[in-house]
């Protein structure tokens, strides 16, 4: 008797069955994220959005695309797939929120050398969590099954959102000027950068994730598997209040990079260090590496998630805002008159 398609694609080593079965497990996750201006529901070739335009007189899209990285080794490792998800959410929706824009919907695609339907729905339901924090909505994605190109057990995970802003309102980074304070808020950990520096300080595997630390009081895993804070809620209800100047998402490359991405030319931020928020694991993190401090600062974002600046007068009101919200937040520096870049003292 003649062979199906549908056979021979599973003598392939690809079980189309497993894609059925997997939408279905993410039907309720994907549910939840749903918010005005969806239409329709997954399955269909495109996720259809309606925007919300009266609300806006100079209405601006802003997308953002991102992934997680190597961090994807340590769920790998531990065998947990509900957080993944949040990381590549936020590595998105927070460089949209930087621009002073609020993200609408999301799409995430998942390359896995298996599919594998309950792990989908674990990997599924942490970006349709990220997706409820952010505020946004998930409206499709895809999952293919790259057999023979990838480990049976392995996979990749990649996103993209778009957001609106009012063009006026966005945050150019136009008003920055010299006397701008500038607030730090805390990060969660080490978020999903720099983890190819960490694997090999830590020599990362089965044995090391399991190691308890005093100063972690968790294991390794438990603490680098912490998923990246989202903080658009909390920059939108700041932005509603006070006037916003500059943003940095402070992601790889660390503070070196990042925060001169904000900057005009000729202005120069100066951060404290020691009023920055610090976390066990970069202390863990160099003192094992043996890691120069410059490094660190170049490559982790050493317990601090975001840089803003605001108008001087305006400080303590935008402090007292972004921990009402629940975040951390501090003054740790100012904008200064020189050459563009940052100076950490």
């Amino acid at each position: 008797m003649e062979k199906s398609f549908s056979d021979s694609y599973a003598a392939a080593g690809v079980d189309v069955t497993a894609g059925y079965k997997s939408v279905e497990l993410i039907k309720s996750h994907v549910k939840k994220t749903e918010i005005k201006g969806v239409i329709g529901g997954i399955g269909g070739f495109g996720g259809m959005f309606e925007l919300p335009l009266s609300e806006y007189k100079n209405p601006v899209l802003v997308s953002g695309t991102d992934g997680v990285g190597t961090k994807l080794k340590l769920a790998f490792l531990l065998d947990k797939h509900d957080t993944i998800g949040i990381d590549c959410v936020a590595m998105c929706v927070n460089d949209v929120a930087c621009s002073g824009a609020k993200p609408l919907f999301f799409l995430d695609y998942i390359a896995c050398g298996k599919n594998y339907p309950e792990k989908i729905e674990q990997i599924v339901k942490g970006v349709a969590d990220g997706c409820v924090m952010s505020g946004c909505a998930l409206v499709g994605g895809e999952t293919a099954e790259h057999t023979g190109l990838m480990p049976d057990d392995e996979y990749d995970l990649a996103g993209f959102t778009v957001g609106i802003g009012e063009k006026d309102k966005l945050v150019s980074g136009e008003h920055l000027k010299a006397g701008d304070a500038l607030i730090a808020i805390a990060s969660s950990g080490v978020h999903s950068n720099g983890f190819s520096l960490v694997r090999k300080v830590f020599n990362i595997g089965e044995s090391t994730v399991n190691q308890y630390f005093d100063e972690l009081g968790a294991t390794l895993g438990e603490e680098l598997i912490t998923p990246t804070r989202i903080y658009v809620k909390p920059l939108l209800a700041l932005m509603d209040k006070v006037r916003v100047n500059a943003i940095s998402h402070i992601t790889g490359g660390g503070f070196y990079e990042n925060v001169p991405r904000m900057l005009n030319d000729n202005t120069l931020a100066v951060i404290e260090k020691e009023k920055c928020f610090k976390k066990p694991i970069f202390e863990l993190i160099q003192k094992t590496g043996g890691i120069s401090e410059h490094d660190m600062y170049n490559t982790f974002n050493m317990g601090t998630g975001i840089i803003l600046a605001v108008d001087s007068d305006k400080a303590d009101e935008a402090v007292r805002i972004l921990n009402a919200t629940g975040e951390k937040a501090a003054v740790v520096g100012e904008i200064k008159d020189g050459e563009k870049g940052v100076e950490l003292v």
